[in-house]
């Protein structure tokens, strides 16, 4: 299938911890800065961009020079609140330097479940895109909490995305990863291996071939992905699932470049 992105005018763009976070618990600091110089060229051409951006954890844990996530949940929140600040600031100082301005949304799922704070939201949204700003979301992870009769939590962000593309009426949602894209088997134990460049629905074999956790300090893994596709589909957008390594390859595929895995319906 030929990509044609031309119409589009509205994107998310999901980026997970192990992006933004460097294997010895550093921040990627060149990762953020490609991330923001793609989302400020886009907003240049006229295109309306929201971020779903995790790491508030990663970004805790490096502040406090910790070596692993605490097991304690009230240590948890303790350490995401530290973290969801440090990165905010360094988004903000970065994305400056092009001349762009970001905006934090910290969302819980009942928010999104509660018609009239559903509706504040959505206002908030539009009027952040109407002054040319750049929304930054993510779960907030200081209160958010999971229990039988009070569930706050989406999950994980890749969940947290397809809700953001549907509030939004995105086109399209770009789920950053360290995948290369969506393979019909295990690429990390199969050689043969292949990369699905186009996924029209989700079948069952396509839910087979998902499977695995994230990385230390991620949630998410390819199942989630998979799901996030099928909001995706429900809501009639379309998403590009790949590889984060280069930010700057969103611009490729914008202009039709075969990377990744295409989620687009018929």
């Amino acid at each position: 299938m030929k990509r044609n992105f031309e119409a589009i005018k509205r994107i998310v763009i999901k980026i997970g911890t192990s992006s933004l976070v460097l294997p010895n618990g550093k921040i990627n600091l060149a990762k953020i800065d490609q991330l923001a110089f793609v989302i400020s060229s886009l907003m240049n051409k006229g295109l309306e961009v929201t971020l779903v951006s995790s790491g508030a954890m990663g970004f805790g844990l490096n502040m406090l020079d910790l070596a692993k996530r605490p097991k304690e949940l009230a240590q948890q929140q303790a350490v995401s609140s530290v973290g969801q600040v440090a990165m905010m600031s360094l988004y903000s100082q970065i994305f400056s330097h092009y001349q762009t301005t970001v905006s934090q949304i910290l969302l819980t799922r009942d928010v999104v479940e509660y018609p009239e704070s559903l509706g504040n939201v959505t206002n908030a949204f539009e009027s952040l895109f109407k002054l040319g700003i750049v929304p930054i979301v993510n779960e907030n992870d200081a209160i958010s909490v999971e229990e039988m009769d009070h569930i706050t939590k989406f999950g994980d962000n890749d969940r947290l995305s397809a809700v953001v593309a549907k509030i939004t009426k995105a086109d399209l949602l770009i789920m950053l990863s360290d995948i290369d894209g969506l393979f019909d088997k295990n690429p990390t134990v199969y050689e043969d291996a292949q990369l699905r460049s186009y996924v029209p629905e989700i079948t069952d074999e396509i839910l087979k071939s998902a499977g695995g956790v994230g990385s230390k300090f991620g949630t998410g893994g390819m199942l989630s992905k998979i799901k996030s596709a099928q909001m995706v589909f429900e809501n009639g957008g379309q998403m590009v699932l790949m590889n984060g390594e280069k930010p700057r390859d969103i611009l490729r595929v914008l202009d039709g470049a075969p990377l990744g895995t295409l989620f687009a319906q018929k």
